[in-house]
């Protein structure tokens, strides 16, 4: 796969919400706010480590209702306050070492995150560029194949931010 074709296994996604871009950036980066929202639909997050800096980890765990649990771990390369946000994202064990995703063999170790937040009239316009990192052929073919169902994850994700912001305003 060359490089242009793998450029075409980049994820995009924009929201925009009602809420003013700092607050949106404070839900991204404090432990109390991001245990409101972030993870799938009907899963509790714990914060287990959140040191925002370049360097520093956002390490995380997910419990279901059902008992099943799964671990994930931002890395930040840089934060510009309060407008944008660069990591790489894994999965990871309890210990927050990188692991394979817990359902395919295929998927990348770690993907290239950039989230960048605009403000206008009081709303903030959210998008999200996840890349493979450090991935093969296969990998970001995978990455690519599973666009819709990360559209419909990280959709899911964002109402939950959406519905967070609401009540705190």
């Amino acid at each position: 796969m060359t490089k242009a074709e793998q450029g075409n296994s980049d994820f995009v996604i924009t929201h925009t919400f009602d809420a003013p871009r700092e607050l949106v950036f404070q839900s991204w980066v404090e432990p109390e706010r991001l245990a409101q929202w972030w993870g799938p639909v009907g899963f509790e997050l714990s914060v287990l480590a959140l040191e925002l800096k370049p360097g520093g980890i956002f390490h995380y765990g997910m419990r279901a209702d059902n008992g099943y649990e799964m671990w994930g771990k931002f890395t930040y390369h840089a934060i510009e306050a309060p407008e944008k946000i660069v990591s790489i994202l894994s999965f990871a064990d309890r210990e927050g070492n990188v692991v394979p995703h817990p359902v395919s063999a295929t998927w990348p170790l770690q993907a290239h995150n950039t989230m960048t937040l605009s403000e206008e009239d009081g709303k903030t316009t959210m998008t999200l560029r996840s890349v493979p990192h450090e991935a093969s052929d296969i990998e970001h073919a995978t990455f690519k194949e599973g666009h819709e169902s990360m559209k419909q994850g990280f959709g899911a994700t964002f109402a939950q931010l959406a519905a967070y912001l609401a009540r705190v305003q």
